[in-house]
This record gives C-alpha cells, structure tokens and sequence, in this order.
C-alpha cells in the first residue's frame, strides 16, 4: 500500500463504511483527511480513532445537496491548504427499490442529487485545487448496476451511471494535467446500504470495508498514473 504522508485527501460519506475505512487508513499512511457527511456523530468518532493513532482529520459536517455550501468549501480549502491531492467520492444515497414509474419524484431528485449533482459541484468547485497539487487524484465509487442496468435499481442506477459518465469525461478533460480520475466498484460490501438494498443476504459472506483500502490506497496514489479507468474489487 501507498505511503500518503503530506497528502490533503477529502472523502465523503466519511461517517461510516467505505467512507469511514478509507479516511482512517489515509490518516494512518499520513495525509490530512477532510471528512465530509451529514452525520455528526459518525464523524466525531471518525475524529476520535484517527486523532487516537495520531492522525490528522478536518471535520466538515455538511449535506451535500447544499450546492452553497460546497462552493465555500472549495473557497476554505484554498485557503487553508492552497491544494488538495485526493478527492473520493464515496458519499451515495441508495433509494427504493422498486419499479421505476412507482419512483416518487422527491426521492428520484434525492438521489440524482446525493450521488451525481453533488459531485458535480465538488469537482466544480475543487477542481483548481487539484489542478495545484503534483498529483491531484479522484476517485469516484460506483456499482455495477450503473453498466447492468439491472430492474428495479432505478434513481439509483441512473445515477451511478451518470458519475461514471461524468468521471471519464473529466478524465479526458484532464489528461494533459496532473489530475488523474478513475472509478472504483467496490461490489457488494458489508455495509448499511448494502443490507437495505439486500436483506435477505448474509453479511458474513461479503467483504468488510477495510478490505477496499489497498485498491483505494492505490488509486489515490501519487504513482498510479492511469486516467479513465474502472477498477473493480476481486477479493
């Protein structure tokens, strides 16, 4: 795995699962973690397990359908830090289940907001900064029902498909600058989401979050070069 001492690294959907796993190993190998999520709480013991390794983390609690509020997010960080080298998007709202003209238009918008708008806004507003680090990084966690279009997976799939769209375009936006944009499916994982999506599905025979940090550890790196690219989890 990648040594990230020095990085500035912001991850959202920080206060729990892949979120949460990713941004205390990147505080354990080094960088300064910028976690983001609407849940307090999760974020406050997030502060606790990296500060109790000695890591590094800023909490920001924010929901991220407030488009204001990640453009003053992407004013403080310049600020503040003047760079950032990593940017996972992790943050994503699952939705119902259900058949797509039973869809109610309110979560519709809910979850095209969470998991494709809201990381619009953050590549809009953080994109100079990543543009200023020697190795600006993102990665943007998908699911594999953005390319299989599977029933039912409505909001949710649309959604996924449109960040991967979204992702390879600002891959190819950025291919001549340092900025390197990829996308990581992570499949099925030992998370709340997954038991909503799942419930009849036994948890012990999924990974755990953590087990994701070596792919991610790896996109993040300043020496993974590679743009445009899907990486999936093999186990």
């Amino acid at each position: 795995m990648s040594d990230h001492t020095g990085r500035i690294v912001l991850v959202t959907g920080a206060s729990r699962g892949i979120g949460y796993a990713a941004a205390k190993h990147l505080a354990a190998s080094g960088a300064h973690v910028i976690a983001i999520a609407r849940t307090q709480g999760g974020l406050e013991d997030l502060d606790d397990d990296i500060k109790a390794a000695g890591g590094q983390c800023t909490l920001v609690p924010m929901d991220l359908k407030d488009g204001d509020s990640i453009d003053r997010l992407g004013k403080a960080l310049h600020e503040r830090f003047g760079k950032l080298d990593g940017l996972l998007l992790n943050a994503g709202q699952l939705g119902s289940i259900t058949p797509l003209p039973h869809t109610k238009p309110d979560e519709w918008d809910s979850v095209i907001s969470v998991n494709l708008t809201a990381n619009y806004r953050l590549i809009r507003s953080l994109d100079p900064l990543l543009r200023a680090s020697d190795a600006g990084r993102v990665v943007a966690v998908t699911s594999s029902v953005a390319q299989s279009h599977r029933a039912y997976w409505g909001a949710y799939a649309v959604s996924k498909a449109g960040l991967e769209a979204m992702a390879n375009i600002y891959a190819a936006e950025t291919e001549i600058t340092k900025v390197r944009v990829n996308i990581y499916d992570p499949g099925g994982t030992r998370t709340a989401m997954r038991a909503k999506a799942v419930p009849g599905e036994d948890p012990s025979q999924l990974p755990n979050p953590a087990d994701h940090w070596p792919n991610l550890s790896k996109l993040l790196s300043a020496d993974f070069t590679d743009t445009g690219s899907l990486l999936k989890f093999s186990g």
